[in-house]
């Protein structure tokens, strides 16, 4: 269970990623800067070209397979977690990434996306939450918030969005991190904590579609507002935020509020320190629960933490097999039990 040692890096860059095939989303859509960071990802973590495999399911994030110059399959609509957990278990020397969406991911292959944060397989997941179904042309989304007007919802949807997050811990996750698409910084700085945890990690991408969403996270990403609608978590640090770093969260029984430094005695010393590897998952699971403009959104690692991978799990019971088996050869297996000639 220990974090996977990175290997000596090899001499790898970006262009060294970068496949032959025409880029085809659309300009100013989030997927590019997403694209242009893996790039920016894979030579950084000392593994060859060819044991890295991309695996998607169907959707504009979909298409990423294409644009890498690794192994990579373009599965069926919701199914990448499962192609991907066949690729690691039959080869769990490969590092190999999911690229899905927030109606790939959650809607017809939500089955899918619970049991493999459960089971903990050793996966890099990347989900792009534009909050709509882009390549279909703009139904709402399992993350479409709440009255949105859609093509499927004219009169706005009644339904209660999932919250990623809350999914993930609730899936009992590993590892959950949430980033911007306008912040390639971050998102490099994530993917690669991401690639470093043994077990399933899940990192939402919170992206743009200029098309048929745009601006749908404007409150946390625009200029004006961002710096008192996000909150950048750092392990080990207090929970501070705000344009003049003058808001802090603090925990009052179940519920995390917002305090001003300096207003009511409030001082850092009273803020929540953020602790990602706590087992703990109810400050993790109220992290990742906030919601402009209530209260800030949750960015960074929110939770990672050490549990039994299933990669693991596997290993040691086909070792315990191979032990205590008195069968040992296919003839063994042949001539056992009840047989006869004929």
């Amino acid at each position: 269970m220990e974090e996977k040692a990175l290997k000596e890096i090899p001499q790898l860059s970006m262009e060294d990623f970068k496949s032959d095939q025409m880029v085809k989303w659309c300009p100013g859509c989030g997927d590019h800067a997403i694209l242009s960071s893996v790039e920016k990802v894979f030579p950084q973590l000392g593994i060859r070209k060819e044991d890295f495999v991309v695996v998607s399911g169907i959707g504009c994030s979909s298409r990423f397979p294409y644009y890498m110059n690794t192994y990579g399959i373009h599965g069926i609509h919701g199914r990448a977690t499962a192609i991907a957990s066949g690729v690691k278990i039959a080869n769990p020397d490969l590092s190999v990434w999911v690229i899905t969406g927030d109606g790939d991911s959650m809607a017809i292959g939500g089955n899918h996306f619970i049991h493999v944060v459960r089971r903990n397989i050793d996966l890099n997941i990347l989900l792009f939450n534009n909050r709509i179904y882009g390549l279909t042309k703009g139904q709402y989304s399992p993350t479409s918030p709440k009255g949105i007007i859609t093509k499927t919802s004219p009169d706005g949807t009644f339904e209660n969005p999932f919250n990623t997050g809350e999914l993930v811990i609730g899936a009992q996750g590993s590892f959950f991190a949430r980033a911007v698409d306008k912040n390639p910084k971050m998102m490099v700085k994530i993917m690669l904590e991401a690639a470093k945890h043994n077990g399933t990690s899940i990192v939402e991408i919170l992206q743009n579609c200029v098309i048929f969403n745009n601006n749908t996270h404007e409150l946390i990403t625009s200029r004006e507002t961002k710096d008192d609608n996000q909150i950048h978590l750092e392990h080990g640090k207090p929970m501070i935020f705000g344009k003049n770093k003058d808001k802090g969260l603090v925990c009052k029984g179940t519920k995390l509020e917002v305090v001003k430094i300096g207003e009511n005695g409030i001082t850092e010393d009273n803020l929540l320190i953020h602790n990602q590897y706590s087992e703990d998952p109810g400050v993790h699971n109220m992290l990742a629960r906030m919601t402009p403009p209530f209260s800030p959104m949750a960015m960074g690692v929110i939770r990672s933490v050490k549990q039994d991978t299933y990669n693991d799990s596997l290993d040691e019971i086909i070792k315990v097999s191979k032990e205590t088996s008195p069968l040992k050869t296919v003839d063994d297996l042949l001539t056992s039990g009840n047989i006869w000639e004929i």
